[in-house]
């Protein structure tokens, strides 16, 4: 019976610990011809009034890869360093889209995350975004990164930057110590997880965050998402009811980001643009960071999620709610209407 019970417990669904497969908007051109990207940039540059059409129309449509290849042809034809002419050519939104474009998606995250904690006041709002939505791989390749790029450790500044629980959650993600998705489902430790949540919170008066945050920050994907499933038993509220109840504050809008990402990622994703273009003014911040970096990952994923809850395309809703160079920007990284 030991045996029977023990197969039972651990049948085998497959969710496999396969590395999640791209679905990217933006793809090396074919024909790509370095050079000549080179000499009709050059050449947009020194227009007078800046040809900023040409610009974003090449850019956004070569792969970084290739936009480091014409970065190299750039500065052997215009004897200066090609990010620095674009910085002289363009301003504002549009300049900081393509300057992100400059970087690989490793180097923009770190970037983003550095300029979230840099100066007065911490953008904690981006910090939870990207730290909750990157798998280990990506988080993992960023602190790498982040250490090249800043001579600095990515957790030591978290740590500096942020306190309390708000802080414990993040460093606890930042690790990038999430089992990955194994062929085997566990249904005690899912059982054993969805009551361990229920009496860390719930159940008792006050809540043992510490618990809460080892079982959501190292937890495979695919085994939470049939944990929250199972919390129903013993809860009278679902996970994110029971976020609501016992945490506040940054915490609370930490953690309940962090069950929409291991949720469904892509449609947080879609969400967040969505609620960027819903503001009077558009915060083009977000829509900046998040198309710039899932275009090369995800966006499409993204696009897809966003026709299914909106009702309209993530396309349209950008020619909507925004306008000009900026916009033609985002449309061509977007790839696309569905």
């Amino acid at each position: 019976m030991a045996i029977v019970s023990e197969i039972l417990t651990k049948l085998t669904l497959s969710y496999g610990g396969e590395r999640e497969p791209k679905c990217p908007t933006v793809v090396p051109a074919y024909d790509f011809n370095p050079e000549a990207d080179a000499a009709r940039l050059e050449a947009a540059i020194k227009t007078k009034g800046v040809d900023e059409q040409t610009i974003i129309d090449i850019l956004t449509k070569r792969s970084y890869s290739q936009r480091t290849q014409i970065a190299f042809e750039y500065e052997k034809r215009a004897k200066k360093d090609f990010v620095s002419a674009l910085k002289g050519a363009l301003s504002g939104s549009l300049e900081y889209l393509i300057l992100g474009l400059m970087k690989s998606t490793a180097q923009y995250d770190a970037f983003e995350l550095k300029s979230s904690m840099k100066g007065l006041g911490t953008d904690e709002e981006c910090l939870i975004e990207m730290v909750c939505s990157r798998n280990n791989e990506e988080l993992m390749e960023i602190k790498k990164v982040y250490r090249e790029m800043f001579k600095k450790e990515l957790e030591k500044d978290v740590s500096g930057d942020t306190s309390g629980d708000l802080s414990k959650v993040l460093l606890a993600l930042v690790q990038a110590k999430r089992d990955e998705p194994s062929n085997v489902v566990d249904y005690e430790k899912i059982d054993n997880d969805a009551r361990a949540l229920y009496d860390a919170g719930v159940k008792r008066k006050g809540t043992d965050v510490t618990t809460w945050i080892s079982i959501f920050s190292e937890r495979s994907v695919p085994h939470l998402q049939k944990v929250f499933e199972r919390y129903k038993r013993y809860s009278p509220y679902d996970i994110k009811e029971s976020i609501r109840k016992e945490v506040k504050g940054d915490t609370e809008k930490t953690f309940l980001t962090l069950v929409e990402c291991l949720e469904n990622k892509h449609l947080y994703f879609a969400s967040r643009l969505s609620d960027a273009m819903k503001s009077k003014s558009v915060k083009e911040k977000v829509m900046t960071r998040i198309i710039v970096s899932r275009c090369e990952v995800d966006l499409m994923k993204v696009r897809t999620e966003f026709k299914k809850k909106f009702g309209k395309s993530l396309y349209q809703t950008i020619s909507e709610h925004t306008k000009g160079d900026y916009q033609r920007a985002l449309l061509n990284l977007c790839g696309g209407d569905d």
